[in-house]
């Protein structure tokens, strides 16, 4: 029955924009698994699915392989809008509900220029420790995008 579910999960997320559990175990009822909010969530890890923006720019489960990583940008690429600055602070705008992850993969990214960086919901200022670490980052992060 497991396999057989988690076969109807990858179906799933391919033919539908499923944005959270509380959509996946809808879809898996009317398919005809009755399952708990804690199996779903740990069908995802073991799927090791992921949320990535659709074209639609809806926040949508898929596998990880699907994912496309442009470079080291990846998430990040996808998420952020736009970038710029002033002074030594850069302000990053994203698709709504997306900094955190792009927050996130930016830290991973190790600019020994920043010194930290906070997000909100649809934004993600990034302190640099000079004018000069803005621009260049601003201009490392424009070709990211």
């Amino acid at each position: 029955m497991r396999k057989k579910r988690l076969a109807e999960i990858l179906k799933i997320i391919r033919e539908n924009e499923i944005e959270n559990q509380d959509m996946l175990i809808s879809e898996l009822k009317l398919r005809g698994f009755e399952v708990a909010q804690a199996t779903v969530s740990r069908d995802i890890n073991e799927l090791a699915l992921e949320k990535s923006p659709s074209e639609h720019g809806v926040s949508r489960y898929v596998q990880k392989s699907e994912v496309k990583h442009s470079g080291s940008g990846g998430i990040f690429s996808q998420a952020v809008i736009s970038v710029d600055y002033a002074i030594n602070t850069l302000v990053l705008k994203c698709r709504s509900g997306w900094a955190g992850a792009a927050c996130d993969a930016f830290e991973r990214m190790n600019f020994p220029q920043t010194v930290g960086s906070i997000a909100g919901d649809d934004t993600i200022f990034v302190l640099a420790r000079t004018e000069k670490d803005a621009k260049d980052l601003y201009e490392k992060i424009f070709a990211i995008l």
